[in-house]
């Protein structure tokens, strides 16, 4: 069944002069002319977004939505009325947000963190601010060292609690992160621990020496644009490594240690120093 607010691939059935309808599973959706990809023909495939038009219509669209139903997206609000706020959906379409799903009543301009789903009794893709209840630990889709996505969305007294996957919370301590986080802000990261009671705790990035691969060449790359020297080593703070690399002093001190090993770097006392790649041969 077709559903607003999901990505689909659609067969072209039928060309008209504001645009081609596309069969979806025996009813025609149309896709208006401005968003047909070019040589578009009866027969071929095209990937849209359905939605609802302003008639109730289902109608699709080859623009990209911030979130689809089923995720959360930091979203901008664009208007309101007495019943609710209008939040900017990245489509021709703006999501609705009623009053009853505001933790506080929304303000133009201002971004809240939102949650996509399909409104029982409308059948309209609906969003909400009240997120909790679509965010549950009791069944893991997770392990431990398992890459994940993550959003931002508390700072606790411990550090940040983290939506993980669009499904489940987490916890990233603040040993675990070097600069402030931004309400809403994505992150790519993995499963550190999972405690009992499906407490979960995250880090940032990617785990151990599967960083090291990526963040050697980027090293090497820094130490050529800056002359084959850096001052930075074991003295340097957490908060200087992380404000110039962008990792933690942990995998920065991994990096380093795979470079010294592979003789491509010198260690000082103030700083790493790039071995000549004449030297090396």
């Amino acid at each position: 069944m077709i559903e607003a607010g999901h990505y689909y691939d659609l067969e072209v059935v039928k060309s008209v002069d504001f645009g081609l309808y596309l069969n979806a599973e025996g009813q025609e959706i149309l896709l208006p002319r401005r968003f047909v990809p070019q040589d578009a023909a009866i027969g071929d495939t095209v990937h849209v977004f359905v939605y609802h038009d302003n008639e109730d219509r289902l109608i699709a669209t080859t623009q990209k939505p911030v979130a689809t139903v089923g995720e959360f997206a930091l979203m901008k609000c664009v208007g309101k009325t007495e019943h609710g706020a209008f939040l900017e959906w990245g489509i021709m379409k703006d999501v609705f947000v009623p009053l009853s799903n505001m933790v506080n009543r929304m303000q133009p301009q201002e971004h809240y963190l939102i949650y996509l789903y399909i409104d029982e009794r409308t059948g309209r893709v609906t969003g909400t601010e009240k997120i909790q209840r679509f965010l549950s630990n009791d069944h893991l889709t997770v392990k431990e060292d398992e890459t994940v996505d993550l959003i931002a969305w508390q700072q606790t007294d411990i550090g940040y609690k983290m939506i993980i996957n669009n499904r489940h919370t987490g916890v990233l301590h603040f040993s675990d992160v070097f600069r402030d986080l931004q309400y809403g802000e994505r992150l790519k990261g993995y499963i550190r621990k999972i405690r009992p009671e499906n407490k979960i705790d995250v880090s940032i990035g990617e785990k151990g020496y599967r960083k090291v691969t990526t963040e050697t060449d980027r090293l090497l790359e820094l130490l050529r644009e800056h002359n084959g020297y850096l001052p930075y080593n074991d003295k340097s703070s957490p908060e200087e490594i992380y404000n110039f690399f962008g990792v933690s002093k942990k995998t920065f001190k991994m990096t380093v240690g795979s470079l010294y090993k592979d003789r491509k770097v010198e260690l000082t006392q103030t700083g790493i120093k790039l071995i000549d790649d004449n030297q090396q041969k």
